[in-house]
């Protein structure tokens, strides 16, 4: 069973009265009273339920365009230089094909949307389609849909702090997989161009420094911003400690050109005798309002403990 799994009536008792559907309609909005504004997170059919938008204090978070820029997860395996990530790729929103139309390879099966907290079970379509390539490489995968799922669930408030949203995700590997390594980016976050000051918390001098822009993954937690300081949000996970695990890294690159700027979250595991099938789940902290605010929060979380099911 999924960690983070639910049944409808377990839903219903703890949320209230839900809208939900089953293999069918991925339109949703969650929201809550967050400081001066309200944080409203949408979902829609065309991503399979991934996160469109996220607004708060009148500004968009989210530069949601194709099937690849929202907040949303990932994963990949047995990535080599002659084998880069993109070429097995399982993505929650939809594959590279799928671009700015208006429907999703990745097939929802399940949403529940109630009050602050959001629910969804996706199988993933493969980011490539049969015969496409990344980079010159070849996709490895024969399917243009995945048979590994991503669940989520999204809570918006941590805590004492309304501003942010507790993250959790499952991804389920199949039984019959045969892989020695795989990569999880357990949640990025795609954001306008206009967050383009970067940041990483030092949880040494507990504090916020200037950070480039990478392209690259660092230890300590990311930050994007806007200039003047007034949005920002940022990642944080959680110590998780698992066997054959390395992370959480966190990654953050500038594309220029397409007017977007990203953060992640990865975690990576490695078994030379084969990784088992079954569930990798993770957790996230996601900090957003006023880059005050989001440092604030990030300090508090130095202390965070997490024990995740293996």
């Amino acid at each position: 069973m999924n960690f983070f799994k639910f049944s409808a009536v377990a839903l219903t008792f703890w949320l209230g009265t839900p809208a939900f559907s089953f293999g069918a309609d991925g339109n949703a909005v969650i929201r809550a009273t967050a400081g001066k504004s309200e944080i409203v997170i949408t979902t829609t059919r065309r991503l399979a339920g991934a996160i469109h938008s996220l607004t708060w204090n009148g500004k968009e978070f989210i530069n949601s365009t194709d099937h690849g820029r929202q907040l949303q997860s990932a994963c990949s395996f047995d990535n080599s230089p002659t084998a880069n990530a993109e070429t097995f790729n399982p993505t929650e929103a939809g594959s590279r094909r799928d671009h700015v139309g208006t429907n999703s390879t990745s097939r929802l099966l399940e949403i529940v949307a109630a009050k602050n907290h959001l629910h969804t079970k996706t199988q993933m379509a493969f980011w490539l389609a049969p015969g496409e390539r990344s980079e010159g490489q070849l996709a490895r995968n024969t399917n243009a849909l995945s048979d590994f799922t991503l669940t989520k669930d999204v809570t918006i408030g941590v805590g004492r702090w309304p501003q942010a949203l507790d993250y959790r995700v499952t991804f389920s590997v199949p039984p019959n997989s045969h892989h020695s390594f795989a990569q999880f980016e357990a949640l990025t976050g795609y954001l306008p161009a206009e967050f383009n000051t970067f940041y990483e918390y030092d949880p040494q001098i507990k504090k916020l420094k200037p950070l480039s822009f990478g392209p690259g993954e660092i230890k300590n937690p990311v930050v994007l911003a806007t200039a003047d300081g007034n949005y920002a949000m940022g990642i944080f996970s959680p110590p998780q400690k698992r066997t054959d695990t390395t992370g959480p890294s966190y990654g953050r690159w500038k594309f220029d050109a397409a007017r977007v700027v990203k953060w992640n979250s990865v975690f990576r595991v490695r078994k030379a005798s084969g990784l088992r099938g079954g569930d990798y789940s993770y957790r996230m902290l996601v900090p957003l309002g006023t880059l005050m605010e989001v440092e604030a929060m990030l300090r508090e979380w130095q202390t965070f403990e997490f024990t995740p099911k293996q």
